[in-house]
């Protein structure tokens, strides 16, 4: 069986794409060039056209994408033309923040379920959400059909959540700090580790200070 390959960082920018395109259908736009979209997001317009060619023909040569046309392609691509229920383990100030936060919605992203094993938790709401006790994550999983699960706990109970959560059939975790979690291989994981991207910051900050003059290309 054929395996198609995809890189993680054209997906990522697929996603990007999407906004941009979305963006452009807000301000009553129809028809847009590779060039258009690379200048818009900040990538160059054979990156556009790679990208896109490993999902087949898109555009007309000379005329360019149709706006609407290219976007609803791509969300498809994405798993973005339905709604997808969420749950989040750990209901403290990243778990808090991460609840409130009107992007997921926009993008289809619905949580449904917030758990804690803090009994000072447990009960509080965050907007229209109860925090419940952790045992009842097998029950919302199941009610809500729940296949995303967000971990916003400390470092050492990370494992644990991810077992639990994989247990009651949630099979795509986002985890965040350095903590790697063991998981069977159906199960897709991505770390969000807040440190390492101030780390790359730093990185280019200080290579302007020790390089002025020097000029540095970030393969992204």
């Amino acid at each position: 069986m054929k395996v198609l390959r995809i890189p993680e960082a054209t997906v990522s920018r697929l996603s990007i794409y999407s906004r941009y395109l979305q963006r452009l259908e807000r301000d009553g736009v129809v028809t847009v060039s590779s060039n258009e979209i690379a200048k818009g997001v900040g990538v160059s317009s054979a990156q556009v056209r790679k990208d896109l060619a490993y999902f087949g023909e898109f555009g007309t040569r000379g005329v360019g994408y149709n706006v609407k046309d290219l976007m609803h392609y791509i969300l498809r691509i994405l798993g973005l033309t339905r709604p997808w229920p969420v749950v989040l383990v750990g209901a403290g100030n990243l778990g808090t923040a991460l609840c409130t936060y009107r992007g997921f919605k926009d993008r289809g992203f619905n949580i449904v379920g917030v758990f804690d094993n803090d009994l000072l938790k447990i009960g509080k709401r965050i907007q229209d959400l109860e925090v419940l006790p952790v045992e009842r994550i097998p029950e919302v999983v199941a009610e809500h059909n729940v296949r995303i699960g967000i971990i916003t706990v400390p470092q050492s109970e990370t494992q644990g959540v991810a077992d639990i959560l994989v247990k009651a059939g949630v099979n795509a975790l986002l985890t965040f700090g350095p903590t790697v979690v063991q998981v069977p291989e159906d199960v897709v994981v991505r770390n969000v580790d807040l440190s390492i991207k101030l780390e790359v910051l730093t990185f280019y900050l200080n290579l302007r200070e020790t390089h002025p003059s020097a000029w540095f290309e970030t393969n992204l």
